[in-house]
């Protein structure tokens, strides 16, 4: 059982920065590969990056690609969501999740917390 809380969320102006942390309990962090998703009102829930278990590999959404950085400290069990260069697109809840699997199936899932980008 893994449990994730994020924090780092809060209102910026466009082309300003926020980085986000996602904590998890439990001892097997590490096993994890973990994402971030976001979700904005009257939309779907979309992909934003992914971090392998070593955090050797990452992948990201075309639309953060260079703005974004994914990255996890396992000694510290948390993963991190680094944003620059945030657009009023970019405003939604956003959350963590962690999986074992290799087809990028998810398990466990954060609460989420918001980002508001203003214009």
């Amino acid at each position: 059982q893994v449990q994730l809380v994020e924090s780092g969320g809060g209102l910026v102006q466009a082309g300003g920065s926020l980085r986000l942390s996602c904590a998890a309990s439990g001892r097997t962090f590490s096993s994890y590969a973990m994402g971030w998703f976001r979700q904005a009102p009257g939309k779907d829930r979309e992909f934003v990056a992914d971090i392998s278990w070593g955090g050797g590999n990452s992948y990201y959404t075309d639309s953060v690609k260079g703005r974004f950085t994914i990255s996890r400290n396992n000694a510290r069990n948390t993963v991190y969501l680094q944003m620059n260069s945030l657009k009023p697109e970019d405003t939604a809840v956003y959350y963590c999740a962690a999986r074992r699997s290799s087809l990028f199936e998810y398990e466990y899932w954060g609460q989420g917390t918001q980002v508001t980008v203003s214009s």
